[in-house]
C-alpha cells in the first residue's frame, strides 16, 4: 500500500490501509469465546528514512501490520486514524521549571489554538507530585490556549510522575479514541535521590508508565530544567531525560530536549509534534493471553522501511 505523506494531508490517508489488507493472514480467534479480550493501543506510522532526515513529505508502503503479545501473533480488528478518532490531549506542566518556560507560552497557546478541529485539550499544572487541573477537557481550543499561566520557577523538584499518573483518570470520562500526554518537565524525581537509577527505577515512574499504558496514552515530553537541574550537574539534567525518555517510549511517545538546557524555543518540538500527532492512530486487537501481568507489545510492518512507534507492552489483571 502506497502512501504519499504530506504536512497537513496525513490526517486523511496513512491509512488507507483498509481493513481489507490489515492483517487478516494471522491466526483467527473466536471471540465468542472467553480466552480473548480486546486490547487498543496508540501508534504512529513513520518511514526509517523519514525519521532520520525528518523530511516533510514521503511515500509510504506499509504492506501489512503484524501484532505480537509476547511472541505470539494477534489478530487486528481496526485501525482508526485522525479523520475518525479526535485527539484527547493533556498538557501538563512542572510549575518547578525555571522562567525561561515563560517565554513559550505565547508559542504553546498557538500550538494549541492550531489543532485540528474536534480535538479536546486539557490543561494542568504538577507541583510535588500533586496534579492542579487548570482547565478541563475541552474541544474549545481558544479556552484551552487561555488557560496557559507563567511558572515563578523553585529549587524543588519532586518529580512529575504521581501527577502524570492522576492525570490519566481524567481519560475515563472521554469516548474511546486517541490519546496523548505532552508532558512539560525535567523528568528527575527528586524525593527518591539524584542517582539515575533512583529516578529510571522510582515507583512513580514506573506507576506513571503502567497507568499510562492501561489507558492507551501516548506520553510525550518535553525537557525543561528547574534550578536544581539547571543549576546542577549536568549528571542531573541525564538522569531527568533518561527518565523522561523512559516514560515516552515504553508508552508509545517520544521526547525532546535541546541538550542539557533551557530550550531556546519550542517550535521545532511544536513542528514535530504536529507531524506525530496526523501519523498517529488506534489500534485494536485481539489478545490470546488472559494471565494477570505484564505483557509485551511487538507491532511491525512487512515493508521493512516502515517504523512503528507504539507502547512497549501493558499490564493485563
Amino acid at each position: 500500500m502506497r502512501m504519499r505523506i504530506g504536512p497537513k494531508a496525513t490526517r486523511f490517508l496513512i491509512f488507507a490501509i483498509a481493513l481489507s489488507s490489515v492483517v487478516y493472514s494471522q491466526k483467527t480467534v473466536d471471540r465468542n469465546k472467553q480466552n480473548v479480550h480486546t486490547v487498543t493501543i496508540p501508534i504512529s506510522i513513520f518511514t526509517k528514512k523519514e525519521l532520520r532526515k525528518d523530511q516533510a513529505e514521503e511515500f509510504i508502503q506499509i504492506d501489512r501490520l503484524v501484532v505480537k503479545e509476547d511472541h505470539d501473533d494477534q489478530t487486528i480488528l481496526s485501525v482508526r486514524s485522525v479523520s475518525n478518532s479526535p485527539l484527547s490531549l493533556a498538557i501538563l506542566i512542572q510549575e518547578d521549571v525555571t522562567q525561561e518556560f515563560n517565554l513559550q507560552l505565547r508559542d504553546l497557546a498557538r500550538f494549541i489554538n492550531a489543532l485540528p478541529r474536534g480535538t479536546r485539550v486539557m490543561v494542568g499544572y504538577i507541583r510535588g507530585g500533586t496534579l492542579r487541573v487548570k482547565q478541563r477537557f475541552t474541544d474549545n481550543l481558544e479556552k484551552a490556549a487561555a488557560a496557559m499561566q507563567i511558572v515563578a520557577g523553585t529549587q524543588s523538584a519532586n518529580g512529575p510522575y504521581d501527577g502524570v499518573a492522576e492525570a490519566t483518570n481524567l481519560f475515563d470520562s472521554l469516548p474511546n479514541g486517541r490519546r496523548a500526554i505532552l508532558l512539560v518537565s525535567d523528568g528527575l524525581e527528586g524525593s527518591r535521590g539524584t542517582d539515575t537509577a533512583d529516578t529510571l527505577n522510582s515507583p512513580e515512574l514506573e506507576r506513571a508508565i503502567l497507568r499510562a499504558q492501561r489507558k492507551s496514552i501516548a506520553v510525550y515530553s518535553v525537557y525543561s530544567p528547574t534550578g536544581l537541574t539547571q543549576n546542577g550537574s549536568s549528571f542531573l539534567a541525564n538522569s531527568g531525560q533518561s527518565a523522561l525518555a523512559k516514560l515516552s517510549d515504553e508508552t508509545g511517545g517520544r521526547t525532546f530536549y535541546q541538550g542539557t538546557i533551557a530550550p531556546v524555543s519550542f517550535l521545532p518540538f511544536f513542528k514535530s509534534l504536529d507531524m506525530l500527532f496526523e501519523r498517529q492512530f488506534v489500534l485494536t486487537y485481539l489478545s490470546t493471553h488472559m494471565n494477570k501481568g505484564y505483557h509485551r507489545i511487538e507491532v511491525t510492518s512487512t515493508n521493512p522501511e516502515v517504523k512503528i512507534e507504539h507502547p512497549k507492552g501493558y499490564y493485563y489483571r
